[in-house]
C-alpha cells in the first residue's frame, strides 16, 4: 500500500475579484480568446507516496488539473466553490441565525429564528411558533461560509519532489489583443507593436506572461467574454528588453513578454511587441465587382448605383528584415498621418490575420472620401444555347454591360482598380480598359484619374449560369 502523507496547503492558485493575489512562481500563457493556462510552482514539498492537498483556488475545472512533474501523477481532485447564499442557508439546516428585517419607518430590526427547512421555507421562532416565509436578509456564522473556493488534490509522486508543482486551463479568466500603429511618412511608414491584456477574473503579481496567437480548438461551446473592459489602463513600464521573444510551439506563435506582469480585473495592461520597424508600403484604391459570385446573372436597375472605393493599404515585409522576419499576431491595425500641423490623425484602422514572416500585411482601411464612383447596367441579354448533348438541359449564356464612372476630388491624379469576380464560365468580352487576369475568377481594370477629373470604364461580361 503506497505511503499516506497529508498535507494540508493553503495556496491560492488563480484569485478572481476580491481573492488574494497569486503568491510565488506564476507562469501564465494567455490565449487572445478567454483561457489561460496557469502553471504554479508551490514551496510545498511532496514526500514519496500519496499527497494530499487541500488548495484555496478560483476558477479552477478539475478536469484541466494535472501535474507537469514527469514524477507526479494527478491521483484526484475534488473542487468546492465559494459559499453562495442557498448554500450557506442548507448548512444552516438546523441552526439558529440571526436576520435582519427592516422597519417600517426606517431602520432596521433582528430576529433570531432556526432554520427548519427549506422547501417549503420553514423557521421556528424562540417561543415555538413558525415563520413560512424568510424572515430576513440571514447572518451566517464564519463556520457556514466558504469564503473562497477551495479544491482537495491528491498527488502521488515517485520520489520526494522538493515543491509542488501544478497546472491547469482557466476559461474567460483573461485574453490579449494585438495592436498595431501605422505612421505613414511618404512612402515609408513607421510600425510600432503592443498587446493589451484584460483580465476578466485573473488576479495576479510579478507572474512570467506568455501570449500565445494561433487558431485553437475548443472541444465544447462556451461563452466568450468581451474583451473590452471599463477601468484605468495601465502601460507597463519596465527595465527590460523592449521586444518580446517568439517562438513557434506546434502551430502556434508564443510571445514571452520581456518583464514580469501583474494583472488585475478591470485594468487592462500595455506591453510593446516589437520595436518600432520601418517599412515601405503601397495604397490602393479598389471599386469591388457587381458579378455574383455563383447563380444567376441578373439585370439591374436602370438608376447610377453608388459604390464604395475602398482603401487599401500593403505594409512590405521582405524576408531578412527585423520587421520581415517577425511573425504578426492578428489584431487591430491603425493607420496614422500627420495634417499640415504635424498632429498625426487616425486615418484607417482594419482587422488583420495572422501573418507569417516574409508575407505582406494587407488591410482594408476603410473607404475614400474624396474618390467616388457610380456603376449602372447598360445592356443585357439572355440567350438561349442548345444542349451540349441530347438528353441533357438547354443552357443560357448571359452578356451584360457596365460603366463605371469615377471621380477624383483630389489635386493628384490617382489610380483606382476595378475587380470583378466570378465562379464558373465567363469571360469579358469587351472593355475600354484593359482586363487584367489576376486569377482563374477574377480580372482587374486599372483606370488612371486625373486631379479633379473623372475617368469611365465600360466593360462587357459573357456568363454561363
Amino acid at each position: 500500500m503506497a505511503q499516506i502523507t497529508a498535507s494540508v496547503v493553503v495556496a491560492v492558485l488563480a484569485a478572481i475579484a476580491g481573492g488574494a493575489p497569486l503568491a510565488g512562481q506564476t507562469s501564465l500563457s494567455i490565449y487572445s480568446d478567454g483561457r489561460v493556462v496557469v502553471r504554479r510552482a508551490l514551496p510545498q514539498p511532496l514526500e514519496k507516496g500519496r499527497n494530499i492537498l487541500t488548495l484555496k483556488l478560483e476558477g479552477l475545472d478539475p478536469a484541466t488539473l494535472f501535474s507537469p512533474d514527469t514524477a507526479v501523477a494527478l491521483v484526484s481532485a475534488a473542487a468546492r466553490p465559494a459559499t453562495d447564499q442557498a448554500t450557506a442557508m442548507a448548512r444552516a439546516i438546523g441552526q439558529t441565525l440571526a436576520f435582519v428585517r427592516p422597519r417600517v419607518g426606517g431602520g432596521a430590526d433582528t430576529v433570531r429564528a432556526t432554520v427548519v427547512r427549506l422547501a417549503p421555507p420553514q423557521y421556528r421562532l424562540s417561543d415555538g411558533r413558525f415563520l413560512l416565509s424568510e424572515p430576513g436578509e440571514p447572518l451566517f456564522p464564519p463556520d457556514v461560509v466558504r469564503t473562497m473556493p477551495e479544491a482537495t488534490v491528491t498527488l502521488e509522486a515517485a520520489r520526494t519532489r522538493p515543491r509542488t508543482e501544478l497546472a491547469y486551463v482557466s476559461d474567460g479568466a483573461a485574453q490579449w489583443q494585438a495592436f498595431y500603429q501605422v505612421v505613414l511618412l511618404g512612402d515609408r511608414c513607421q510600425v510600432s507593436g503592443t498587446a493589451t491584456i484584460a483580465s476578466q477574473s485573473l488576479r495576479v503579481d510579478s507572474a512570467e506572461v506568455l501570449l500565445v496567437a494561433g487558431s485553437i480548438n475548443r472541444a465544447g461551446a462556451v461563452g466568450r467574454p468581451a474583451f473590452l473592459l471599463r477601468g484605468a489602463m495601465k502601460v507597463a513600464a519596465e527595465a527590460a528588453p523592449v521586444a518580446a521573444s517568439e517562438e513557434a510551439v506546434g502551430e502556434t506563435h508564443v510571445y514571452q513578454l520581456p518583464a514580469r506582469v501583474s494583472l488585475e480585473p478591470g485594468t487592462p495592461v500595455t506591453m510593446t511587441l516589437f520595436p518600432r520597424s520601418s517599412a515601405a508600403y503601397t495604397q490602393e484604391y479598389i471599386i469591388p465587382g457587381v458579378l455574383p459570385w455563383r447563380g444567376f446573372l441578373g439585370q439591374s436597375p436602370a438608376e447610377p448605383d453608388r459604390v464604395p472605393v475602398q482603401v487599401w493599404y500593403t505594409l512590405k515585409r521582405q524576408r531578412g528584415t527585423a520587421f520581415g522576419e517577425r511573425p504578426l499576431p492578428g489584431g487591430t491595425v491603425q493607420v496614422f498621418q500627420a495634417d499640415s500641423g504635424l498632429r498625426l490623425q487616425l486615418v484607417g484602422e482594419a482587422r488583420s490575420d495572422h501573418t507569417a514572416p516574409g508575407r505582406d500585411l494587407r488591410v482594408q482601411s476603410g473607404d475614400a472620401f474624396d474618390v467616388t464612383a457610380e456603376r449602372v447596367q447598360t445592356d443585357y441579354n439572355q440567350e438561349q444555347l442548345a444542349p451540349p448533348k441530347r438528353g441533357m438541359a438547354p443552357r443560357q449564356r448571359i452578356t451584360a454591360a457596365y460603366r463605371v464612372t469615377i471621380a477624383n476630388a483630389k489635386p493628384q491624379a490617382v489610380s483606382v482598380d476595378v475587380r470583378e469576380a466570378r465562379f464558373g464560365v465567363w469571360r469579358v468580352t469587351d472593355s475600354s480598359v484593359p482586363a487584367e487576369k489576376l486569377s482563374a475568377t477574377e480580372v482587374r481594370f486599372r483606370v488612371s484619374v486625373p486631379a479633379n477629373g473623372d475617368a469611365t470604364l465600360t466593360y462587357s461580361v459573357e456568363a454561363e449560369p
